[in-house]
């Protein structure tokens, strides 16, 4: 069942692990097709992974077919739920979990951060693999694609996974900026209206994804 999306997603996840984003069975990825679920099972290893080690579920979380879903499954149940989303991917890339240990929300320090939806806003700490962490996280991913977590990791959404790769690829890249610039100085912030301006240009050269996933 779902063999072309269970590929899929061992290939992200083997993709993560590669750029370091992930770290043995820190981390998880899921497609959404229908009504069916394609995620990683739980203590899989995310080098390795095969679409084997990739498991089945319904919208409500019930097993349709492999192993035991990752332990973050309520966290990508209420993504497709919240936000009709068709992808998501939670990662520990290392830069971006560090500034989620000492950010409230990680600031527009580069213009391209609007493809995130603007700032990127910190989740408040929860334990892992809780309701807790499923909706202190999906509150502050509202209006934005991209979220950290405090003293955990980060989360991104997409109408599909190249789309959610895509942009937990940019997270990590702009965490990398900021980090960089502060240890030079006080970074300097573009304010609202310059992201506004640099989202109507994009809007005027078609150019670039400005909407998070399952908004209108």
């Amino acid at each position: 069942m779902l063999e072309h999306d269970r590929q899929a997603v061992a290939t992200v996840a083997r993709q993560l692990a590669g750029a370091g984003m992930a770290v043995g069975t820190a981390g998880n990825v899921s497609v959404r097709r229908g009504d069916r679920i394609a995620i990683t099972s739980t203590g899989a290893t995310l080098s390795n992974l095969s679409a084997d080690d990739v498991s089945i579920v319904d919208l409500d979380g019930a097993p349709v077919e492999g192993a035991p879903a990752t332990s973050e499954l309520a966290l990508h149940l209420g993504a497709y739920r919240r936000f009709g989303t068709g992808a998501v991917i939670h990662a520990h890339a290392p830069v971006s979990t560090a500034l989620a240990c000492v950010l409230e929300e990680l600031p527009a320090v580069h213009y391209q951060i609007v493809a995130l939806g603007g700032p990127v806003r910190v989740a408040r700490y929860a334990t892992f693999g809780t309701t807790e962490l499923a909706d202190a996280t999906l509150d502050a991913l509202q209006d934005r694609s991209a979220v950290l977590m405090a003293n955990h990791g980060a989360l991104t959404i997409g109408e599909d996974l190249d789309t959610a790769m895509e942009r937990i690829r940019l997270l990590e890249w702009v965490a990398t900026v900021y980090w960089q610039a502060a240890t030079i100085g006080t970074p300097r912030i573009l304010n609202v209206g310059q992201l506004q301006a640099v989202r109507d240009e994009m809007a005027r050269r078609q150019y670039g994804r400005l909407t998070p996933a399952g908004s209108s």
